[in-house]
């Protein structure tokens, strides 16, 4: 039996307007990457992408989105998120763009990295909390 292998890319849509995050839909999301492969690498970036391409995880509040493809064509699929400038759903288009935070081949070690940067981020925010006095801190310390 053979084992086909996976890389997991781990992106988030940035996006001025927090419409665009709440419009999301998995089918149209794919749908999108699908067709940016196709125009980006032709007929032949679209056949290799399209067996094993899903979009694994999508949450609308946060904008995270978790795509599979296989491991041979995932830097086409990679190559290709950068000219998605926009998203449309239901009519509406709303300008945002894809930024890929971790490629990895396992679901768990994606997990780990998503949360040790939400936990990165929590500690840089009580950082920048703790230095509010900065002034009065280094006159204190003199």
């Amino acid at each position: 039996m053979v084992r086909f292998k996976h890389r997991y890319l781990l992106c988030e849509v940035v996006s001025d307007d927090p419409r665009c995050r709440l419009s999301l839909d998995d089918r149209v999301l794919g749908g999108l990457v699908r067709d940016t492969i196709a125009r980006v690498h032709g007929t032949f970036g679209s056949a290799a992408c399209s067996i094993g391409f899903a979009v694994r995880y999508l949450n609308a509040y946060t904008g995270i989105v978790l795509l599979r493809c296989r491991k041979e064509f995932y830097q086409l699929v990679w190559s290709a998120l950068p000219f998605i400038t926009y998203l449309e759903n239901k009519g509406h288009r709303y300008p945002c763009f894809l930024n890929t935070l971790h490629v990895g081949g396992e679901r768990e070690a994606i997990q780990k990295s998503v949360t040790r940067s939400c936990f990165l981020e929590e500690e840089s925010g009580e950082e920048e909390l703790s230095d509010g006095g900065g002034e009065e801190a280094a006159e204190a310390m003199e």
